[in-house]
């Protein structure tokens, strides 16, 4: 088994945040996106499309995607759950984290690739669509903190792949100065309880 992995992706991070919370420890290979290796031969066998993470099986197979790679090992080592106990539960995780996932993490991540000077000559850039993602996020946060008061959490009582998806999606704006705004107390104080965790840095 092998973990194919990009030190500074959001995506990767999700599946190393979530390993870390499971004590499960991976072979690791990473990958040089900055030398252009995710997009030679040897790796386009193993992810065609050329995105990390990747998680290659003894048998060969290979999965993609964070949720999926991380619902892979949720089957196989299902203490302690991060996906959700109970049928409800579940199905509230799930709705937290493509939220999470496509209101926050999603318009951060096209904001940072259309506004960032990091992103130059890598990419085609439309400054006005990055920054249209910007207050997109901003306003999607409002929803989350108002979500977030009286919870711990965003999608259960236990920290699961939703707040995993959230945090890493907020720490990705830092890279574009788009952070929790001071007046979100209860998002603020969640991001406070989630980056406090040992995990955090993994």
């Amino acid at each position: 088994m092998k973990f194919y992995d990009l030190a500074g992706g959001s995506n990767p991070r999700r599946v190393r945040i979530y390993l870390a919370e499971k004590g499960i420890e991976v072979p690791t290979q990473s990958i040089d996106m900055m030398k252009k290796e995710n997009s030679q031969p040897e790796f386009l066998k193993i992810n065609p499309f050329g995105k990390l993470p990747a998680l290659e099986l003894d048998d060969g197979t290979v999965l993609t995607e964070s949720m999926a790679i991380c619902r892979y090992f949720e089957e196989e080592n299902p203490e302690p759950p991060m996906f959700g106990r109970t049928a409800l539960e579940k199905a509230q995780v799930e709705m937290w984290n493509r939220r999470a996932e496509l209101e926050i993490l999603y318009p951060i991540a096209q904001c940072f690739q259309h506004t960032s000077d990091f992103w130059i000559g890598r990419l085609e850039q439309h400054k006005g669509w990055g920054e249209s993602c910007r207050s997109k996020a901003l306003a999607s946060m409002a929803i989350f903190d108002a979500h977030l008061k009286d919870r711990n959490f965003l999608a259960t009582d236990d920290y699961t792949v939703a707040d995993i998806t959230l945090q890493c999606g907020i720490l990705l704006g830092k890279g574009v100065a788009l952070k929790i705004p001071d007046e979100l107390e209860h998002l603020n104080a969640w991001w406070k309880r989630v980056t406090s965790r040992a995990t955090a840095r993994a």
